[in-house]
């Protein structure tokens, strides 16, 4: 029988920061293939991302001055009205064409968060010394939580809603949040399931800060094994 998404099965979430060259092609391609999910985005643009982004049905929680990825991914999460919250970059480097599969894998196999790993191999569209962080802190938590993980930090992530709002993140979700996005549902016994994903060019600037992205990222381990 082939899955079928209701109205109120998802929504899928983005933050964005002046992305007005990719918004209205990346919400295009979501609506053409999961027309009836919400798409909610957390925005601290000065461009024209928020309108662009409701001229084509988007709903758009403005966010300004801007407080971080972290508490505008929160915000997002706790906002969102489907049963399962799908995380996507809003700069065209995640498959679109996943969603529905993600969606299916939590509504009907019963997983609370799947993660869409870019790590199968290394991706042509990542920096070489982006991947081998990458690797080297996927090694450090899959030795903290003694199970093999892959990617700490993609931005492609489906959430059982009712499982992941039900944690306070702290002291506030600030840089490398998807990292405890995955790793504090994993600690509490969770049901996660890893896919693999291509990933492609971004369409814009990155605003990713990578020194204060890794020290993020290396607190967030040990402050959930360590909670």
């Amino acid at each position: 029988m082939t899955f079928q998404l209701k109205t109120d099965d998802l929504t899928v979430a983005m933050i964005t920061m002046n992305e007005e060259k990719a918004v209205a092609k990346v919400i295009l391609d979501i609506q053409k293939v999961v027309p009836s999910a919400e798409i909610l985005i957390v925005d601290s643009s000065k461009d024209q991302t928020a309108e662009i982004a409701q001229s084509l049905g988007a709903r758009v929680i403005k966010q300004f001055p801007p407080q971080g990825y972290g508490l505008a991914m929160d915000r997002a999460i706790r906002s969102a009205s489907g049963k399962v919250v799908i995380t996507l970059d809003c700069d065209d480097t995640y498959p679109t064409d996943q969603i529905t599969e993600l969606a299916r894998l939590v509504l009907e196999e019963g997983y609370d968060v799947v993660d869409a790993s870019r790590l199968k191999k290394k991706p042509e569209a990542m920096p070489i010394l982006n991947y081998v962080a990458n690797a080297a802190f996927a090694l450090m938590a899959s030795a903290f939580f003694f199970t093999r993980l892959k990617d700490l930090h993609s931005g492609m992530r489906a959430y059982r809603k009712a499982v992941i709002i039900k944690w306070q993140y702290g002291p506030k979700p600030g840089d490398a949040f998807p990292v405890e996005l995955l790793l504090r549902p994993l600690k509490e016994g969770c049901k996660i399931k890893v896919v693999y994903i291509d990933y492609k060019e971004r369409i814009g600037q990155s605003t990713m800060r990578p020194l204060r992205s890794a020290w993020w990222t290396f607190r967030r381990i040990l402050r959930v094994r360590f909670s």
